[in-house]
């Protein structure tokens, strides 16, 4: 059976650069960072004390109903596709059939806020002040059946973990079932929201974050032989994938088409990544995609800043592209927006939409001291003119998660 194409008609945000994707692009573009001190909790007795936080995120503006009961996570992925939903025009009359109509999120840890404030109840007070919503507010789950409810689509609904790959994943799956006829439209995304006390303070003893708490905004270095570790990050990515014709047909803005989904698993350790592995999935992108290596025009990183993600990227890249991969710029929106986990992977997917729209590539930031084991092109600093026709977005995560998304331009087809 002839698979059906799939293209990218609405893009929703909520970022450490702003709330909405104009906000996003606009810091993105301009190389800004959104990493600052921390004020969710009180972060003075650790290591590190900045992280990612969407600052300018409201929940009281959100129009869904109970919504401030609800975990952070769950209120974020609410902005997020309620933007994604708008931009796409498929709320307007007749434009979308609900029971073919589905959302698949990813998480790493849902609602972790809201289980850290039960454990705090319960070890403080005792168990009858444990809140009877904690379930329902701390599943994994609550993100997607929330968007359910809110916009009353009726069809495929999911939710991935797969730990910093969880958001890719989820969008590659709900490409899958539009191919497959499963659906005709998908909302997908990732949220995350770890700046929470306990999952904070679990990263913290990995040692692993950045500790440059005097200059936040300089503090995530990506493939810089300075880097000295990650930033964790919240923050909420949805967009609206949508069979080719059925967009068409109704006269929908579309971004770009995704046309490549590898993923696979290392099989080789729990937080250490492999090359091999790695390659193997950017691989199966571009074979899923039916593109060769010296198709791609762009890479969007997946960028961590940590000294064994960065090296085993960038050796993953040339393992693939061969001495292509010097010619093929690679970048890390990380720089700017810190380490999102679950999240990441959707909030780079939307970058990578809107750098094929505007012909534009992201920079690294805070990239002065070049790294000889990372040796590639990471556009240092600034943003870049380029006719980006087809590029892959690469996100690896904990357990030896690696999932690849390959998008392409309209004007290609």
């Amino acid at each position: 059976m002839e698979r059906r194409r799939v293209v990218v008609t609405g893009l929703g945000i909520v970022s450490p650069l702003g709330v909405g994707k104009a906000s996003f692009w606009d810091g993105v573009v301009n190389g800004r960072s959104g990493v600052s001190e921390i004020n969710l909790f009180d972060a003075s007795p650790f290591r590190t004390r900045i992280g990612g936080q969407c600052k300018t995120f409201d929940p009281t503006t959100l129009t869904y109903p109970d919504a401030l009961r609800l975990d952070r996570v769950c209120q974020m992925a609410l902005a997020a596709s309620a933007e994604a939903v708008a931009d796409s025009g498929i709320a307007d009359a007749g434009e979308s059939d609900e029971d073919m109509t589905g959302v698949i999120m990813g998480t790493g840890i849902g609602g972790i806020t809201t289980i850290d404030q039960q454990q705090k109840s319960l070890h403080t007070k005792g168990p009858r002040f444990v809140s009877p919503l904690t379930v329902p507010l701390s599943m994994f789950n609550a993100a997607a059946g929330h968007i359910c409810i809110q916009h009353r689509f009726r069809g495929p609904s999911s939710t991935i973990s797969t730990a910093c790959s969880s958001g890719s994943n989820a969008i590659g799956e709900a490409m899958r079932l539009i191919q497959h006829g499963y659906a005709t439209t998908m909302l997908a995304g990732g949220t995350e929201a770890p700046l929470s006390y306990g999952i904070f303070s679990g990263w913290n003893a990995l040692r692993v974050m950045s500790t440059r708490n005097e200059a936040p905004d300089t503090a995530v270095r990506p493939f810089a032989r300075d880097r000295d570790g990650l930033v964790l990050a919240e923050g909420a990515a949805v967009v609206v994938l949508e069979e080719y014709e059925h967009a068409r047909k109704r006269g929908a803005q579309i971004y770009c088409e995704l046309v490549g989904y590898g993923y696979n698993n290392d099989g080789f350790h729990s937080t250490r990544p492999s090359v091999d592995g790695q390659a193997k999935a950017i691989k199966k992108a571009l074979t899923d995609a039916r593109l060769n290596t010296d198709q791609i025009d762009y890479i969007n990183a997946h960028g961590t800043a940590t000294s064994a993600n960065d090296a085993t990227e960038t050796m993953a890249v040339k393992q693939v592209m061969g001495d292509l991969a010097y010619q093929v710029p690679m970048s890390s929106i990380k720089s700017m927006l810190g380490h999102s986990m679950g999240a990441s992977g959707a909030l780079e997917f939307v970058a990578s939409c809107l750098s094929i729209r505007d012909r534009v590539v992201p920079p690294t930031i805070n990239y002065h001291d070049k790294d000889p084991a990372c040796d590639l092109d990471y556009v240092p600093n600034a943003a870049r003119d380029a006719q980006i026709n087809t590029l892959l977005s690469n996100t690896f995560g904990f357990g030896g998660c690696n999932a690849i998304l390959a998008l392409r331009s309209m004007e290609r087809h």
